[in-house]
């Protein structure tokens, strides 16, 4: 098996929020203990409810936010020291970020070639006469023909899914290593989701671009990325091959959202039943299991200490006293 270079490396990554006024003793964690690798060429997706931190993490790597604690490595390197050495601008360009909302993240007031060719001047990557030959071959990349007639329309003018095809044309435009994608078809029609994830696919394989794949939908997890770490509260409870986590899956979280993908001719299929527990406002004092007030299978082990990590297989962890 190909030895693929490790991108980004995550370790034991914490953040915290202040509830109210900044006062130490009232924070809410919004990232526990995270721990994760993206790999040359590769995808991650990242898979949890609203509130489960999955964006907070994002944002952290994008540097939008401070961390608390852990440490972030960008090749190898603490991302401090890289960005010391080579610039933030240099690191934001090997970073780059698809965001959820399609309608929100292109500015209304100018076209679509204006879009794209600001981060290649912002960032050298071409002299301006060999601008618009850049932007139209992205154009085409993305699937967004015919070329010139697209770049001189403005936002308002496409659809959902042109729109986010734009975003992505504007974020590998800089030649980034990575593309962190959050949400990035939850918003579009059903009809056009599974064309952005089949240009990922193919930005990923053919490029070597890596992703980290932001979702609540396991079932496009599945399909696009090769590892899958699933996250509650912060925490995350169950991560590894995305066939191992989404074909075997052992944490009742897991399970929970592996019930809510409907399946052709499983009529009588039922879903996973869960506590009525209220979903845990996390904090740097709180003990136990995140999942405990809504797991069907929680003793009481469960509400005073937290998992330890047990390893299913060679690539699947699960966090869950009840292994």
């Amino acid at each position: 098996m190909e030895n693929k270079e490790v991108i980004l490396s995550v370790k034991n990554l914490v953040k915290d929020f202040p509830l109210g006024q900044s006062v130490k003793s009232n924070l809410m964690r919004a990232v526990n203990d995270v721990s994760f690798e993206l790999k040359k060429g590769e995808a991650l997706a990242i898979v949890g409810e609203s509130g489960s931190g999955k964006s907070t993490g994002a944002r952290i790597l994008t540097q939008i936010y401070d961390k608390t604690d852990g440490e972030v490595l960008f090749k190898g390197q603490p991302v401090d020291e890289y960005i010391k050495e080579n610039g933030q601008l240099e690191y934001s360009r090997q970073v780059q970020m698809i965001f959820q909302d399609p309608f929100g993240s292109l500015n209304p007031v100018h076209t679509i070639y204006h879009h794209i060719a600001r981060p290649l001047l912002i960032h050298n990557r071409a002299d301006k006469k060999a601008i618009p030959s850049l932007v139209y071959d992205l154009l085409e990349l993305v699937g967004l023909t015919p070329v010139k007639e697209t770049a001189e329309k403005y936002p308002h003018e496409l659809s959902g899914g042109q729109r986010q095809r734009v975003a992505i044309a504007r974020a590998i435009a800089v030649d980034p290593d990575v593309i962190l994608a959050d949400e990035p078809i939850s918003m579009l029609d059903v009809s056009v989701r599974l064309g952005i994830l089949n240009l990922m696919a193919d930005l990923k394989d053919k490029h070597g671009i890596s992703f980290m794949y932001i979702t609540h939908d396991i079932a496009t997890a599945r399909y696009f990325a090769e590892k899958t770490a699933v996250m509650y509260v912060g925490h995350m409870v169950e991560w590894g091959n995305s066939d191992d986590v989404t074909q075997n899956p052992q944490h009742p979280y897991s399970k929970l959202l592996l019930s809510a993908v409907p399946e052709v001719g499983n009529a009588g299929r039922r879903d996973l039943e869960v506590k009525k527990g209220e979903i845990p406002l996390w904090k740097p004092s709180s003990v136990g299991c995140p999942f405990a007030t809504r797991c069907p299978k929680a003793t009481e082990i469960c509400t005073r200490e937290m998992p330890a990590t047990s390893q299913i297989s060679e690539q699947h962890f699960v966090r869950c006293h009840n292994m």
